[in-house]
């Protein structure tokens, strides 16, 4: 009976940590290059009672044997990185992958960290940089005045008293398994041994995808979607505690006994 109690209670902490997630989504549901994160469940270990295949009688086997689950553990919380929605903003500096890959900027520390995140902007010496202060790489400068233009394969040109001239070809990175970058906050992920490494391209090549210019990705969170999830959450919370309840009940009944 006490298995119950503890087996319930693994299914509440497991529904609260779910529902940490579904928080998340929603409260970056206005925030650009956002992918939703989803938790991942995993069954505990069983206790194995009886053991599948076991000899019945000596002229039979038991065609199923007799295991006990322990409960439920969120085994990790991954994302998913499907394309978001583009929105056009007119803003010279603002881009969006269409497709895959991510943009590189440079740290403070002199490493590099990866976001779908394109509203960038310029620093007081007019290097492109996102709202934190990152430079992009590779690096773009402009002068006052410029015109800046960015094709669908990241080449970038600058025209300057009415003179263009090529700036430098924007590079993208992407990963064997994205799922396994860490985030760092601020629209920003780092690679791991378990993301692999950085595999960079030009836009639309190597399976990349395409720049575009004066466009933001938006978060790909589906607000209806998150909702339901919230709803069913709350339920299955109710249920495991509606368990505990019942246990709680059965052991009172016992002690009478």
């Amino acid at each position: 009976m006490m298995n119950s109690l503890w087996i319930a209670k693994t299914g509440m902490t497991a529904q609260q940590t779910q529902l940490d997630v579904i928080s998340h989504n929603l409260a970056n549901v206005s925030t650009t290059g956002f992918k939703r994160n989803f938790a991942v469940f995993e069954d505990l270990m069983y206790q194995n009672q009886r053991q599948v295949g076991s000899q019945a009688n000596e002229n039979a086997e038991l065609p199923t044997g007799l295991h006990l689950g322990l409960g439920v553990n969120v085994g990790s919380v991954s994302r998913n990185f499907l394309q978001g929605g583009l929105q056009s903003t007119g803003n010279a500096l603002d881009m969006a992958i269409n497709g895959q890959g991510f943009f590189q900027v440079q740290l403070p520390d002199g490493t590099t960290a990866y976001t779908r995140a394109g509203n960038f902007t310029l620093s007081s010496t007019g290097v492109v940089v996102t709202p934190e202060g990152h430079e992009l790489v590779p690096q773009i400068t402009v002068q006052t005045g410029d015109t800046v233009d960015i094709s669908r394969s990241g080449q970038v040109s600058i025209t300057r008293a009415g003179v263009t001239t090529n700036g430098p070809q924007l590079q993208l990175a992407n990963f064997a398994n994205p799922a396994g970058m860490e985030p760092m906050g601020n629209n920003l992920f780092r690679e791991t041994v378990a993301s692999g490494a950085p595999e960079v391209g030009n836009p639309l090549t190597n399976a990349l995808g395409e720049i575009r210019h004066k466009f933001l990705e938006n978060s790909n969170v589906n607000v209806v979607e998150e909702l339901v999830n919230m709803i069913q959450t709350q339920r299955a919370y109710e249920m495991n505690s509606k368990a505990i309840q019942t246990s709680d009940q059965m052991l009172a009944k016992l002690a009478q006994m």
